[in-house]
């Protein structure tokens, strides 16, 4: 048994190993980048483009676009997961200074030279917080959406109330009579409705079905004191 073992070494120590001379004065090459993947190999220089090296002029135009795409889904809803799944605040935002702005300009005021009315600050502090409170209500009752998601559905459905108000200072110009008060309240009373039904059909999946109840009125509510505001609305004399 000694002898055989004593003769495998024997033979390994006769292997020759191969001498690998390496230059002292040049230098190592090699290439030790990995090889390109398949989808990498198959895409082109444009498609490997990412949104920090395109123009500004871009990023702002795709923007715009998406802002553009969610009013149209509010001005025609239906049950979508586009609000949800590439949700912003820019339209929210856009739509809240546009309101304030035209709510601006109503009497009151405390003394002369008082713009009177809801303040512009006022307008930002019941639409942000009216839908950051809907937001936590449909969040507690176990909603499936996260917190942006429902302030971004809350706040582009405040474009039909926007919408509204606009046209409402248009009939205002005429005259603030009888004839001038229905025709504002039939234009408040349909943005209304739309606002809140625009806004439930995206936010009702989301919801617990024994629940959505619980979810709609705090909605409804939100709308109807915007809708108020609007209505109640009357330019300074």
């Amino acid at each position: 048994m000694a002898d055989g073992s004593s003769r495998v070494f024997s033979d390994l120590a006769e292997v020759s190993v191969p001498e690998v001379s390496v230059p002292e004065d040049g230098p190592v090459e090699g290439n030790m980048s990995p090889p390109p993947s398949s989808s990498a190999a198959s895409s082109g220089p444009e498609d490997g483009l990412s949104t920090l090296d395109e123009p500004v002029r871009d990023t702002v135009l795709r923007d715009l676009r998406a802002v553009g795409t969610k009013f149209v889904h509010v001005l025609y809803p239906k049950k979508s997961q586009a609000l949800l799944r590439d949700w912003d605040l820019w339209g929210p935002l856009l739509l809240c200074v546009a309101l304030a702005l035209l709510l601006q300009g109503g009497p009151g005021g405390d003394g002369p030279g008082a713009d009177g009315g809801p303040q512009f600050a006022e307008v930002f502090v019941v639409v942000w917080l009216g839908a950051l409170v809907i937001t936590l209500n449909s969040t507690l009752l176990g909603g499936t959406i996260s917190f942006f998601q429902s302030l971004c559905v809350l706040g582009y459905c405040v474009l039909p109330l926007t919408v509204a108000m606009a046209v409402c200072r248009l009939v205002l110009l005429g005259g603030s009579g009888t004839a001038s008060f229905v025709l504002r309240l039939v234009l408040v009373s349909v943005s209304f409705g739309w606002s809140t039904f625009a806004s439930t059909a995206f936010l009702a999946d989301s919801q617990p079905p024994n629940r959505k109840a619980l979810v709609v009125y705090p909605v409804f509510l939100f709308y109807f004191v915007i809708g108020w505001m609007i209505l109640t609305f009357s330019p300074a004399q």
